[in-house]
């Protein structure tokens, strides 16, 4: 991978496991600290897990795009971050298709909150750790001078 694509390879990483990082660690447990009520905080993360939804997708397909992308003799350069950028993006839209729709569900119904919300934690720290391993991946990928590690 040329050295400016594997730079933006990176950055595009880095913006998705960051962004994450604060959604999940930062601001969504101080909206359940300073807002007025879990419901009203409940209700501002789903809408900020969804906007990150597709950050995360529109930075997962970005990669792919970057990472098979064909070198000047026509060939592809295995990348072993390829599979850590596909397993969270099937995540993310695992959650925001399946499982956000099943929280609303429960709540609206009394189902089984919890599990939901349990199962949408556990997918969420899923795609956490798939987008800080290909972030690891593809920097070790810049720091060699051949592009041997991938």
């Amino acid at each position: 991978m040329p050295a400016v694509r594997a730079r933006v390879a990176v950055l595009l990483a880095a913006l998705w496991w960051g962004s994450l990082s604060g959604l999940a660690f930062v601001v969504v447990p101080l909206l359940f600290k300073h807002l007025s009520s879990p419901a009203e905080a409940g209700t501002m993360a789903a809408k900020l897990f969804s906007a990150q939804t597709w950050l995360s997708v529109a930075c997962a397909m970005l990669l792919l795009l970057l990472l098979n992308a064909k070198r000047p003799d026509g060939t592809s350069a295995p990348n072993s971050a390829t599979a850590w950028v596909v397993a969270g993006l099937l995540l993310a839209l695992l959650v925001e298709f399946g499982v956000s729709a099943q929280i609303l569900s429960a709540r609206a119904s009394g189902g089984n909150l919890r599990l939901w919300h349990g199962l949408g934690s556990a997918m969420l720290l899923g795609q956490w750790l798939c987008a800080g391993l290909a972030l690891w991946r593809l920097s070790l990928y810049t720091r060699t001078s051949k592009g041997s590690r991938s």
